[in-house]
């Protein structure tokens, strides 16, 4: 019995260090997901409204037709590029993603259409190089306020990639965030781009380029790539920090559970222990008084 209390004794100071930690990494992530966030929030503005222009840009009459407009009759290749997270703790996050990546990818295989991948965030190198997917650029270590010009490389090399028609479509995989409490995964088509009737109205405009049309639509479809790339990055970042605040509190509660669930068994075993010694005295008193 001596035994055995000291082994529950054991696994309740274990669970209470658990539940320490658990709920310091809890604290970290509330702070840090406020900052992500606010960070996220503020890049949305400009995301959405280069999006509205170059939507309005899609329906005038281009004099200048961009490669980013050219929808191919035949697929031979697709890329994709995953965003993950570096760090694990963050419940089914990534997992989710990755299910969504992988149904993509298989559609495309079964009609023998391969798949080229620039995976940002560890956590997706470590599936994915072991999936058999060409890896053209992979960046980890993105931090909490990543800069843009970190990923530009590598967005570069699979957009040089769609205009030498090496890649007939990109895809763009990360993680949305909706709220505290909810974050979801989207595989959605970066290229070539297709009006959107959410933002596209009924009346005919178009705009007057200066100097001229093929410099400013370059530069313009650029820097929609980027924005949506990068605000995509953001959401991912902001989507990892609440998602691991959950998984902490839901650890430190699960904690706080099962260090109830060991006293009480303690509590029994320790009753228990004392009845046998009662017992014991009360017969070796009996013994005694029979002598």
């Amino acid at each position: 019995m001596l035994v055995g209390k000291k082994e529950i004794q054991n696994q309740i100071t274990s669970v209470i260090s658990t539940k320490k930690i658990t709920k310091a990494m809890e604290m970290v992530a509330i702070s840090k997901m406020r900052k992500t966030e606010e960070r996220m929030r503020l890049g949305r503005p400009y995301s959405e409204i280069i999006k509205k222009v170059i939507h309005h840009v899609i329906k005038g009459s281009l004099e200048y037709k961009h490669s980013y407009l050219e929808s191919r009759d035949t697929i031979k290749k697709v890329g994709m590029i995953i965003i993950s997270t570096d760090r694990g703790l963050c419940g089914s996050l990534n997992t989710n993603l990755f299910k969504q990546v992988l149904l993509k990818i298989r559609e495309f295989m079964l009609v023998n259409v391969p798949c080229n991948l620039i995976l940002f965030g560890l956590k997706s190198l470590s599936v994915f190089k072991l999936y058999g997917s060409a890896i053209l650029a992979q960046i980890t270590n993105i931090g909490e306020n990543p800069d843009l010009s970190k990923f530009i490389g590598s967005i570069q090399i699979i957009l040089e990639k769609y205009q030498n028609r090496e890649i007939d479509k990109i895809f763009i995989a990360y993680n949305k965030f909706h709220n505290k409490m909810s974050q979801y995964p989207i595989v959605t088509q970066l290229l070539p781009l297709s009006p959107d009737k959410s933002i596209l109205n009924k009346e005919k405009w178009d705009y007057l380029y200066e100097p001229e049309s093929k410099l400013i639509l370059d530069i313009l479809f650029n820097r929609y790539i980027e924005s949506q790339i990068y605000q995509s990055i953001l959401e991912n970042i902001a989507s990892e920090q609440a998602a691991r605040m959950v998984a902490m509190k839901t650890a430190t509660d699960n904690s706080s559970s099962r260090i109830k669930e060991l006293q009480l068994i303690y509590n029994k075993v320790r009753q228990a222990s004392i009845t046998q010694e009662l017992n014991e005295i009360i017969a070796g008193a009996s013994a005694v008084s029979v002598d």
